[in-house]
């Protein structure tokens, strides 16, 4: 019998490791820059958790059952958790909360496919207890920086509005609005000519379906549909996001209104981050504002406005595996220390363990056998480590370069 990974789950081996670090550790150092705090959250939490007040499908979630027939699951993505963990956990705190997370998640797969993937890793943050166009702002501006410091080429960002596109629905009948979401959503327009509904209505669901592209026109387009005063207030602060980011310079960006997450969460602005690389759109990353999440789980059923993005670690590595960037092989020991005979052993443990006391990162191995010194240099010379400590009998250490 041969032993693999559960279906939907792989092992990381050395060199997988060393490159997801890589951008792991450039994520962080951008992190903490803009002053985030890394939060830790279970992985495993209760199902009303999980599903955030049913913005998160069941069948998503990988369920559990403990001894007490408690409903549990493996965690979707972090930002439900981490609204929780905030809301009950940390009622005293001073607003903004500035967190990020790197972390697994789980997804359950519910299509025919074998071996479809179900653990993922991914990095990204959360803005807690702010509101508003700077709030907004921040976000994607720090969504942008994480890119460059990676840098990755030939990205975009898509931007909507799920309020604006939520309050459009509300024109459809009620029992009408899941199958025109979802139609939008995936930009099936031969759905929309099935439904059953006025032409007036059809005619609205392909303008919605259309409202993507230039922010000026997208703009114009949907200013057209006859807005009520707040849809008209949720226009014009989009229109406020897109001129700051403008302003930032050249910031690739598309304005799509018919962008729908998902996860049924957000409030206001969302996002996806795609690249552009290679033959098919990959999407990296997606975001948005959730200001009625936390008051969720907040005892009081306070409402604390948020906003966040994750970046997903997978998408990012298949990018810049063409880069070039990425490590090509784990990193090395510095130094193989010897023992030449039985009686230098406890020195030359003494002696590996003062290698290691640096301040700096060294890397040092202890060599636990055979005394063919030919062999010894040629598994130093084969692991690419650089110098050889030779321990004697008499205590004296000869230091051997190889490189």
């Amino acid at each position: 019998m041969v032993y693999q990974p559960a279906a939907g789950a792989r092992d990381l081996l050395p060199l997988d490791v060393a490159q997801k670090r890589w951008i792991e550790d450039r994520l962080q150092q951008v992190f903490h820059r803009w002053g985030y705090h890394r939060i830790i959250t279970s992985t495993l939490e209760r199902m009303d958790t999980l599903m955030a007040g049913e913005a998160i499908q069941r069948q998503m979630v990988i369920q559990l059952q403990n001894g007490e027939d408690e409903e549990l699951g493996l965690r979707p993505e972090l930002t439900a958790s981490i609204a929780r963990a905030v809301a009950t956990r940390m009622a005293d705190v001073a607003y903004p909360q500035r967190l990020y997370y790197n972390a697994n998640v789980f997804r359950r797969t519910w299509e025919n496919r074998h071996n479809r993937q179900q653990e993922f890793y991914q990095a990204g943050v959360e803005l807690l207890g702010l509101g508003g166009l700077l709030a907004n702002a921040e976000v994607l501006l720090l969504a942008s920086s994480c890119l460059a410091v990676l840098g990755l080429p030939n990205w975009h960002l898509i931007l909507g509005e799920a309020g604006i596109t939520r309050s459009l629905l509300d024109a459809f009948p009620r029992h009408l609005q899941p199958q025109v979401r979802s139609a939008i959503a995936h930009l099936d327009r031969i759905a929309i000519d099935t439904l059953p509904m006025s032409h007036e209505l059809r005619d609205r669901a392909r303008i919605m379906m259309d409202l993507r592209g230039d922010s000026g026109d997208v703009l114009q387009k949907v200013s057209a549909l006859g807005l009520a005063p707040e849809q008209q207030e949720m226009v014009n602060h989009l229109k406020s996001v897109v001129e700051l980011l403008q302003s930032k310079g050249n910031f690739p960006l598309i304005l799509d209104l018919s962008l729908i997450q998902t996860i049924d969460y957000y409030t206001g602005i969302v996002f996806e981050i795609v690249s552009d690389t290679g033959s098919q759109a990959r999407v990296l990353g997606r975001g948005g504002r959730y200001d009625k999440l936390l008051g969720l789980y907040h005892p009081q059923g306070e409402d604390i406005p948020g906003i966040g993005f994750v970046l997903n670690i997978e998408d990012l590595y298949q990018v810049l595996l063409s880069t070039q960037q990425l490590p090509q092989s784990t990193p090395v020991s510095h130094w193989l220390v010897v023992a030449q005979t039985p009686n230098a052993t406890a020195t030359a443990f003494a002696h590996a363990q003062k290698l290691r006391d640096c301040p700096d990162l060294v890397r040092v191995e202890m060599h636990l056998g055979g005394t063919d010194e030919q062999a010894i240099r040629q598994y130093a010379s084969d692991r690419g480590i650089a110098q050889i400590a030779w321990v004697k009998s008499d205590g004296s250490i000869i230091n051997e370069p190889l490189l």
